[in-house]
C-alpha cells in the first residue's frame, strides 16, 4: 500500500508541475489508450503525453506518438522521479526558447512614457489620470503604495467616498490596458494598496542606472561606451508630463547625466578632441539651457578652435537669455574673461 501511495504522490507532483500532461494507461478497460492518444493529439497538440503500460512493446508506439515517455507496471516511485526530472528540464529548455524568440519589452521613461516590443510605441489610455497612476506605479515599482496615499496625490480635494470610486476605476481601466498589451506587467491588490508587479519587463531608467555604475575609467577603449550612455539619456524622467512627483528623481538621474557628460567633455578637451567636446557641451545645453557655466565651456572651447564668431555668439545667447529670463546680467568672470580678449573681439559683442 506504502509503494502504491508514493506512486500517486508523485504522479500528483508531476501533474503539480505541468498540468498539461495527460497520463494514459495503456490497458484501459473501457477504452484504448493509444486511440485515446491519437486523439488528444490531434485536438490538442500542445499536450504532453506519457504513458503507463504493462507492455514493453508499447514504448515503440508511444515514441510513434510523440509522448514525451512512457512508465512500466508496476509503477515505481524513482521511475516516475526520472519523469519528473524529464518534465522539469523541459519545462525549463521551453521557458528559454521562449524567452530567446519573443521580444523582451521594455518600459521607456525617459523623456515620455512608451513601451518597446518590436518599436516604440506610445500607450493608449482612456483617461490622463490613468496614464499617471500608471506612471507612479512605475515610479515606486515593487513597493506597496497605499489606496489613502493614492488619494492624497491624486484626488486631493475630493470627497473620500467618490476618491475612492475614481481610483477604483482608474485601476480598473489600467488592468484592462495591460491585458490588452500582453506583456506580463500586474496590478497585484493589497490589503489597503496595490502593488505593481514588473513580470520580468525592464525599465530604461534602472538599465541606465546599472550601466552608468558599471562603466569602466574613461579611456580611448571605453570612450565609445561612455559616448553611447550619453546618447540613450533622450529626455528628462517623464519630461514631458511634468509630474510633481517625479521631479526629486528627474533632478537626481540630470544630474547624474551632467556630471557624466562634463566628465567625458573634459577627457574629450584634454585629448585635444575639441570638435567632439563642443559637440558634447551643444548637446548638454539643449538640455540645461540656463546653466550659465556650460555657456562659458562653450565659449572657451571656441575661443581654443579660433572660432571668435562663434564665442561672441555663445555670448551673445547667453547674455540674452540672462536678460529675458531672470533680468540678470552674465557673471563678472564671465565677461572679465572676455575683455581680456578684446583685441580679438573687439566690436563684435552686441551692444559695443
Amino acid at each position: 500500500m506504502g509503494r502504491y501511495q508514493d506512486s500517486v504522490k508523485a504522479l500528483h507532483d508531476i501533474q503539480s508541475l505541468r498540468p498539461d500532461v495527460v497520463f494514459l494507461d495503456v490497458e484501459m478497460p473501457e477504452r484504448d489508450g493509444i486511440e485515446t492518444a491519437e486523439e488528444i493529439s490531434l485536438l490538442l497538440p500542445d499536450t504532453d503525453i506519457v504513458f503507463v503500460t504493462a507492455y514493453q512493446e508499447y514504448a515503440v508506439k508511444a515514441f510513434e506518438l510523440d509522448a514525451l515517455d512512457y512508465v512500466l507496471k508496476p509503477v515505481q516511485r524513482e521511475r516516475l522521479q526520472k519523469t519528473l526530472k524529464r518534465l522539469q528540464k523541459e519545462k525549463e529548455w521551453m521557458a528559454e526558447e521562449k524567452r530567446e524568440s519573443s521580444p523582451q519589452a521594455k518600459i521607456h521613461c525617459f523623456q515620455s512614457l512608451q513601451i518597446e516590443v518590436s518599436g516604440l510605441q506610445t500607450i493608449r489610455w482612456r483617461t490622463a489620470k490613468a496614464q499617471e497612476l500608471f506612471a507612479f506605479l512605475i515610479h515606486r515599482r515593487g513597493k506597496p503604495v497605499r489606496k489613502d496615499y493614492l488619494l492624497e496625490l491624486f484626488w486631493t480635494d475630493m470627497e473620500w467616498k467618490k476618491g475612492y470610486s475614481l481610483l477604483y476605476t482608474t485601476v480598473y481601466q489600467i488592468r484592462k490596458t495591460l491585458e490588452r498589451l500582453g506583456n506580463g506587467l500586474k496590478i497585484t491588490n493589497l490589503e489597503d494598496g496595490y502593488l505593481l508587479e514588473m513580470g520580468g519587463i525592464s525599465l530604461d531608467v534602472e538599465e541606465w542606472e546599472s550601466q552608468l555604475r558599471s562603466l569602466p575609467p574613461i579611456s580611448e577603449d571605453s570612450l565609445s561606451k561612455h559616448m553611447e550612455l550619453i546618447e540613450q539619456y533622450r529626455g528628462d524622467y517623464f519630461a514631458e508630463y511634468d509630474y510633481l512627483w517625479a521631479e526629486s528623481e528627474r533632478q537626481l538621474l540630470l544630474e547624474d547625466w551632467y556630471d557624466h557628460a562634463m566628465q567625458v567633455g573634459r577627457y574629450l578637451v584634454g585629448e585635444r578632441e575639441y570638435p567632439k567636446a563642443i559637440a558634447l557641451y551643444l548637446r548638454l545645453l539643449r538640455f540645461l539651457p540656463h546653466l550659465e557655466e556650460l555657456h562659458f565651456t562653450l565659449m572657451q572651447q571656441y575661443d581654443t578652435v579660433g572660432d571668435r564668431e562663434a564665442v561672441t555668439l555663445q555670448y551673445n545667447q547667453l547674455r540674452n537669455m540672462l536678460k529675458e529670463d531672470f533680468d540678470m546680467d552674465p557673471r563678472p568672470d564671465v565677461t572679465e574673461w572676455l575683455q581680456k580678449r578684446k583685441h580679438v573681439y573687439r566690436g563684435e559683442i552686441e551692444g559695443n
